[in-house]
């Protein structure tokens, strides 16, 4: 048996180390507590601080500058001694109250346009396009010809196109043509939709239309495709509504873009549309879009080379008659032969086959020639 003595030590050290350890714990927790609490005052004082302004310095001078702020004015301005090295152009933040400039934001190379725009590098080439011989052999005058032997223009004395003009009805390949011959010229390609540049507010299609343009200077050599143009240059009339005027706007920007005193280039415009009838004739004269194209409905024989053209990957039934088959497609365009393609291929997988017979391709003409007949009924029902 241990010695009172003993006892009593062993007690007063478990006293102690508990104290100890509690003590420990409380300035651990002590120590936490104030970090959130420092956390939490600075996240107060960021939500108080006032927010910076974003301008663009215009011209430096020595311990000023003059910085244009969202509104268009310009001021000048004292620069924090913080901000580091600056230049003409540069993006900076700068306080609400005096506008001192505080520090440079750095910009990215992409453009804003760029989310109303598709800019793409196509993997469309000419051996994907059938029937049209002719057109492909225009438009590489104009377009391809011009972009890979500048010289040859320069030797004879003449100024390149601008651009081209497809028409046609829908379906008959207007949009690989343009694809195709961006491939070929190795061109980014910058396909925008006519509707899309016309824009609520005043001035700010125009303002559109402008940085696209620049855009595709930057990135020449480029191609600027412009579907559904009819959207954007109908004909101009002398009274309409201000929605109308401002499509005007538009419509004057893209045309003084065409005409202006900044050189397109390396850059090609092609337009396409299935009205040609209302297009204004400022767009289509000589020296804006100069070579006219119609894509019309294929023949007998451009069928036949669209439908190799689709059908090569697909397993076909040995002897089907190919050319009787395309005699059924009376009036199909492009687009309508690859849905032939497409729907015998699903008649296929329904009855779980990998081989395309025949039947599943009279099946797939059948029903693209009754949804073509429908949408025919309903546009006669609406418009007729």
């Amino acid at each position: 048996m241990a010695p009172p003595e003993t006892n009593n030590k062993n007690v007063l050290d478990s006293v102690i180390y508990k104290y100890t350890s509690s003590s420990t714990q409380s300035d651990e927790e002590n120590k936490l507590l104030k970090e959130t609490l420092n956390k939490l005052r600075e996240e107060i004082e960021k939500l108080k601080s006032p927010p910076l302004m974003v301008c663009e310095i215009k011209e430096l001078h020595e311990k000023t500058a003059i910085i244009s702020i969202p509104n268009g004015n310009q001021f000048c301005v004292n620069i924090s001694d913080t901000c580091g090295k600056l230049r003409a152009g540069d993006m900076v933040l700068a306080e609400q109250k005096n506008l001192t400039v505080i520090k440079v934001v750095p910009t990215t190379k992409k453009f804003n346009v760029e989310k109303f725009v598709i800019v793409e590098k196509p993997t469309v080439t000419w051996k994907d396009i059938g029937g049209l011989d002719n057109q492909i052999r225009e438009i590489q005058e104009v377009v391809e010809l011009p972009l890979k032997k500048p010289e040859l223009f320069k030797k004879v004395g003449i100024k390149p196109p601008k651009g081209v003009l497809l028409y046609g009805p829908p379906g008959t390949g207007k949009t690989l043509l343009a694809k195709a011959v961006a491939k070929a010229t190795g061109s980014t390609f910058i396909e925008i939709v006519g509707a899309e540049l016309v824009q609520k507010f005043i001035g700010e299609g125009a303002k559109l239309v402008k940085e696209i343009f620049e855009m595709a200077r930057k990135k020449a050599p480029s191609i600027v495709f412009i579907d559904e143009l009819d959207a954007l240059a109908a004909k101009r009339m002398e009274i309409g509504t201000s929605g109308e005027r401002e499509v005007n706007r538009t419509f004057m920007q893209l045309l003084a873009e065409l005409d202006g005193f900044n050189e397109l280039g390396n850059v090609k415009i092609i337009g396409a549309t299935n009205r040609k009838d209302i297009l204004d004739p400022a767009i289509i004269r000589p020296g804006r879009l100069d070579r006219l194209i119609e894509v019309g409905v294929p023949g007998k024989e451009a069928k036949l080379e669209i439908f190799k053209i689709h059908s090569k990957n697909m397993t076909l039934e040995k002897g089907i008659n190919i050319k009787a088959l395309v005699k059924k497609m009376e009036n199909f365009s492009g687009a309508e032969i690859h849905a032939v393609c497409t729907e015998a291929g699903y008649f296929a997988i329904r009855e779980d086959r990998t081989m395309v017979t025949k039947d599943d391709l009279v099946k797939a003409v059948s029903k693209v020639k009754k949804e073509e007949k429908l949408e025919g009924e309903d546009y006669l029902r609406y418009f007729g």
